[in-house]
């Protein structure tokens, strides 16, 4: 285990290929919203390039630069500027994410920790999207439209899991030196 507590070469660049895999997810969402009119599409790619970037880097910081950066251009591409939702609620993640040290392991306590950080994260950021950027009343965008988004992150959580699971048995950490 590395005991460096900056970030390395290697951690900034695979933060900016996770920014790219953010961006590229980002740029796709729309077409779920379109076939499904539901949000959680956005939640998805969001949080399991988040999840995975958290995973491989271990870092404090490598998930806030990749959601803001990633969300920046996403939103200069797209024009999309509900983007700008998922800024504080990629900071949320890296904070809760603290209470696990930023390592995502396949043991309980460490995938409960990231499960709440994703969810807890997508939650404010459909609330966020729904106050203000669709003008929900209040109720409707805490309940409704921020439930449909935190449904988005379990999806992310269902679907990442796995891929980390695959990715240690494949020992793809040895990219990292550990």
């Amino acid at each position: 285990m590395n005991k460096n507590p900056y970030l390395t070469t290697k951690d900034l660049a695979l933060t900016g290929i996770f920014c790219a895999l953010y961006v590229v997810l980002n740029l796709l969402a729309p077409l779920g919203f379109m076939l499904l009119g539901l949000p959680i599409l956005h939640d998805f790619g969001v949080f399991f390039t988040l999840l995975l970037v958290t995973w491989i880097t271990g870092r404090f910081g490598t998930s806030s630069m990749t959601g803001i950066i990633g969300s920046t251009v996403a939103m200069l591409i797209s024009g999309m500027a509900l983007m700008i939702s998922f800024l504080p609620a990629a900071v949320i993640f890296d904070l809760v994410m603290i209470a696990n040290h930023h390592k995502i392991r396949i043991s309980a306590y460490s995938l409960t920790i990231a499960a709440i950080a994703t969810i807890l994260s997508a939650y404010i950021a459909g609330a966020i999207i729904g106050l203000f950027f669709m003008g929900l009343p209040p109720l409707q965008a805490l309940t409704w439209w921020a439930v449909w988004h935190a449904i988005g992150g379990i999806l992310a959580v269902v679907i990442t899991f796995p891929v980390i699971l695959l990715l240690e048995k494949a020992n793809v950490r040895k990219i990292k030196g550990d």
